[in-house]
């Protein structure tokens, strides 16, 4: 574990602990959170509005509010301000280290294990999405 913890770092991630990976997947495990998470996956670096993003999933303007701060909680979501409206993003980098934390064990030296996903991180990349 600890040779694939500094092969982990080697190719420039930094590797979650335990707890941040707890805290990050409980963020995640609410169904209006996470639709809430991929929706700025999806919206890359330029983010949306809070009123965006409250239409889009249907939130009232308390429940939006609670999730995107339990989300930014966990890292997985920062805000700015742009003129009267606060925009939201995804958090990559934390969202990068979740993904490296639950896969940095994987695949017992069998990498067709993980292949599917690698296609689908590649399709992403391919299509001009933040990787």
């Amino acid at each position: 574990m600890l040779r694939q913890r500094a092969q982990g770092r080697h190719l420039g991630l930094l590797l979650m602990e335990t707890q941040n990976a707890v805290g990050a997947l409980s963020a995640l495990a609410h169904p209006g959170r996470l639709e809430v998470f991929r929706l700025l996956v999806q919206a890359g670096a330029d983010g949306m509005a809070a009123g965006d993003i409250a239409r889009a999933t249907g939130s009232l303007p308390n429940t939006l509010s609670t999730n995107l701060n339990i989300l930014a909680s966990a890292g997985l979501v920062a805000s700015r301000r742009d003129g009267r409206s606060i925009i939201y993003t995804a958090g990559y980098g934390q969202m990068r280290e979740l993904l490296a934390f639950l896969m940095e064990d994987c695949c017992a030296g069998k990498p067709e294990i993980c292949a599917p996903l690698t296609a689908i991180a590649s399709r992403a990349c391919d299509e001009g999405r933040i990787c």
